[in-house]
């Protein structure tokens, strides 16, 4: 089978590999689509290193199921689905309270095991979201970013009514700005990007005004340095901050300023098994919500994945790569 693996850092190769073998408990699934995100994107420029070379990379996908292990019930030969690309052990205490983002055994595909950019992946049937046959696949490969959106929604309790700053308008924030207009929220977005900023003004988000400020709630998306104390500078007092976007730099940001403002610092790291993938592949067949597709700007064929990343770093919305 055809596979997109990393060969060194920026080099990306289209080669044959051998087709996965399907496990009792596991799906093989042809794949139709995969999305690239800011992950990918690290371990392509080789900020984040991955455990061997060459390697698969991609964890946004969705398929088709073509075989089912000796121990699967439930899923079907020939159902599509979108996969759940955070494989926890499902019993640790983390996992047991509900928290399966913090699990320390947690595989996570085309970071720590190979990626979704191939013919064929094997995923795990608890790990599998059957979808109805009729969605674009342009919604289907946001589903995993989308749910990421959510989860953090979920976690800073913003109710509607309210109003919030997404900092940071790449596909992560769209889909951010997106899942917030849809649950009634007021969104100010940050970004110095003019075609992503329109982006998400199409999404119903509004550009930061220099004077709001006092808001009740921030999310931040980018991960770029110093972002955060920015934008911590625009919440009200018992104001939240969530933050999404990774770096390795301090927060210049002092504990004093914390306490007086009376403020809460919220890491949201990807999502919560079964909960938060269950209520996006819920909400994708809802006839109100709005399509996930809309943050998608470029898609390419596997043979130009190369150009594929390089769109991504500067396109204006996500980026994926058609498998089907």
């Amino acid at each position: 089978m055809r596979a997109a693996v990393l060969t060194e850092p920026g080099a990306l190769s289209v080669v044959s590999v051998p087709e996965p073998s399907c496990g009792p408990g596991d799906v093989l699934i042809r794949m139709r689509g995969t999305g690239l995100c800011g992950s990918d994107l690290a371990v392509h420029t080789g900020r984040r290193r991955p455990p061997s070379l060459p390697w698969i990379l991609g964890h946004e996908g969705t398929g088709r199921i073509v075989e089912l292990g000796s121990e699967v019930s439930g899923p079907r030969i020939g159902q599509d689905v979108v996969i759940e690309p955070d494989y926890c052990c499902l019993t640790c205490e983390p996992c047991r309270a509900g928290r399966t983002s913090a699990c320390a055994g947690r595989a996570a595909v085309g970071l720590t095991v190979p990626g979704l950019l191939s013919d064929y992946v094997v995923a795990p049937a608890a790990f599998v979201w059957p979808v109805a046959a009729h969605l674009p696949l342009e919604d289907l490969v946001c589903v995993e970013p989308a749910t990421v959106a959510r989860a953090a929604m979920r976690r800073s309790g913003i109710a509607p009514g309210q109003s919030c700053l997404v900092i940071g308008a790449g596909s992560q924030g769209l889909l951010l700005c997106q899942a917030l207009v849809g649950h009634g929220v007021t969104v100010f977005v940050q970004e110095p990007n003019k075609a992503r900023l329109d982006r998400a003004r199409s999404l119903g988000a509004t550009p930061l005004p220099p004077d709001v400020d006092e808001l009740p709630c921030l999310f931040e998306t980018s991960g770029a340095p110093g972002v955060v104390e920015q934008g911590l500078r625009r919440l009200a007092k018992h104001g939240t901050a969530v933050l999404i976007g990774m770096n390795t730099a301090p927060l210049g940001v002092s504990p004093r300023d914390l306490v007086a403002g009376q403020i809460t610092l919220i890491g949201s790291m990807i999502y919560d098994h079964p909960v938060d993938f269950a209520q996006t592949v819920s909400a994708l067949e809802s006839s109100t919500a709005p399509r996930l597709g809309a943050v998608v700007s470029d898609g390419y064929p596997l043979d130009d994945v190369q150009e594929a990343f390089t769109a991504a770093y500067t396109a204006s919305g996500k980026v994926w790569v058609d498998l089907s």
